[in-house]
């Protein structure tokens, strides 16, 4: 590719080309787009990226591994519309002089709001309902209701304190679990703080907010599922690796739990024939709980006033700085 000062390796589905956030990164800069799959695999992404110095991370299966990084020696920036870094070798980064930067709290409301929404579709049985309407029948069941029920929280971030915040004023009682273990923050967001297994025997509806990391890969296992009650509902939008596969497949198909509502997925896209497909106990969206118009402008114009910062020497939302 010719040189370029930024490029967008990975735009597919299309949302920063010809946007408002591509227009301002054209005036820092000659800036290319690629908005065709193909930078999960990693020879295709060090040829999208080539001598760019600056390159937009939009999508997280475009993965940053040191092969990359040594690939690609002029690469000095990274600007990721996001938060999640769990497609980045950041310690790679760093050893090889990259700043990685994201957007943190851009799309927090609309995943907490896609949360909300995912407990009440998953426990007023919606999906399915609406599906049996359609084929005729008129389906009289008993559903679950939020008011008085009980609401676990596993992380407090800006996304987690959200979702305590909608819990609460919808009438639930709030369990919330700190990664941090700030006891003082989770009891200044309205909820009471609680152990992880504390929270898995005694709530209702379990939401999940932490951040993937080596540590928190499998947060939910066989083990911590089989403290829930049957009647819980889980709630995943954060990433699918925070529960281990089989142990939800087995959870929801033998109806240890009542059900999940799942945005995130250990694939994605999802495979044909993925038995979380066909349980009828959940309620899926395809990743896409930030997806709203105000986000995706908001945090694609981020994402490129963090390359205007860097290239004026004063970087924002740094996640990872160069080993010096």
């Amino acid at each position: 590719m010719p040189d370029s000062l930024i490029v967008v390796p990975d735009d597919f589905p299309s949302v920063f080309d010809k946007s408002a956030a591509h227009e301002t990164a054209r005036k820092l800069g000659e800036t290319v787009v690629y908005p065709a799959r193909g930078a999960d695999e990693e020879a295709e992404l060090i040829r999208r990226i080539g001598r760019a110095r600056i390159a937009i991370n939009i999508r997280a299966h475009a993965r940053f591994t040191d092969g990359v990084f040594a690939a690609c020696p002029q690469l000095k920036m990274v600007s990721i519309w996001g938060t999640g870094t769990d497609n980045f070798d950041l310690d790679a980064a760093g050893r090889r002089g990259v700043t990685i930067c994201n957007t943190p709290g851009v799309n927090a409301f609309a995943v907490a709001e896609h949360a909300l929404t995912l407990m009440l579709a998953t426990g007023r049985k919606l999906v399915r309902i609406d599906h049996e309407m359609r084929g005729g029948a008129w389906p009289r069941e008993m559903l679950t209701q939020c008011l008085g029920k009980t609401l676990g929280v596993f992380g407090t971030g800006t996304i987690g304190a959200r979702v305590v915040a909608l819990g609460r004023a919808i009438g639930m009682d709030v369990l919330a679990w700190s990664a941090r273990g700030d006891e003082a923050h989770v009891r200044a967001l309205g909820a009471r703080p609680a152990s992880k297994d504390e929270i898995l025997r005694t709530a209702d509806f379990v939401s999940l907010h932490v951040r993937l990391t080596p540590e928190t890969r499998g947060f939910l296992g066989r083990r911590e599922l089989s403290l829930m009650k049957k009647t819980a509902i889980i709630v995943n939008t954060g990433r699918g690796a925070l529960i281990e596969r089989e142990a939800l497949l087995d959870a929801l198909a033998n109806k240890k739990i009542a059900g999940a509502g799942l945005d995130v997925f250990h694939d994605e896209p999802l495979k044909p024939g993925d038995p979380i497909l066909g349980l009828d106990a959940v309620v899926l969206s395809p990743h896409n709980a930030g997806q709203t118009a105000e986000v995706v402008r908001d945090g694609l114009l981020r994402a490129v006033k963090n390359i205007e910062n860097y290239l004026a020497g004063q970087p924002t939302d740094v996640v990872v700085a160069p080993v010096k």
